[in-house]
């Protein structure tokens, strides 16, 4: 069952579109309930479908084609590093390899804690700024250096920093 929060915040979005569009809103409505809950869950996809009038498939299409989606639990803090061609020639490789070793984690995994996840992701059009991560699809951190992550690391690990911008 959707929220009160997240159903008034997805009939805002269905005011931009057509009546018979409600469909329009789907990626919006996956954020809501992303942003409340931190994943997104089968059962969540059914209720946006329902709440939409689409079809399941359709919203669990969507879901699963975009990478800003948790279809699981990823860490309170989740870190995605563009791994497409520019950040890898300004230094994605060498930004990730650190990540894991710092964070003790691989790709698609969460520390223990449950406060850190990591994944690589598709271009996030900043390619000036390689390489770089995004923090909970929220804030983008770039130029990256070992010192500069550990200084990101700690921001969001002593709760001064929620990866908002």
């Amino acid at each position: 069952m959707l929220s009160d929060q997240i159903q008034e915040k997805i009939n805002r979005e269905l005011k931009k579109y057509p009546a018979d569009q409600k469909q329009s809103a789907v990626m919006a409505a996956l954020r809501f309930v992303q942003d409340e809950k931190g994943w997104i869950s089968n059962d969540d996809m059914a209720d946006v479908a329902a709440f939409l009038d689409m079809p399941h498939m359709a919203v669990y299409e969507v879901a699963t084609f975009y990478h800003m989606y948790n279809l699981r639990p990823m860490g309170k803090h989740m870190l995605t590093v563009c791994t497409n061609l520019s950040c890898q020639l300004m230094g994605a490789n060498e930004t990730m390899d650190y990540l894991k070793q710092k964070l003790g984690i691989g790709l698609g995994e969460v520390t223990a804690d449950g406060k850190f996840g990591l994944r690589e992701g598709e271009c996030m059009g900043a390619c000036v700024d390689a390489p770089l991560f995004t923090i909970n699809n929220k804030r983008m951190c770039g130029h990256l250096n070992a010192e500069k992550i550990d200084q990101i690391l700690a921001e969001l690990d002593s709760g001064k920093s929620g990866g908002q911008p």
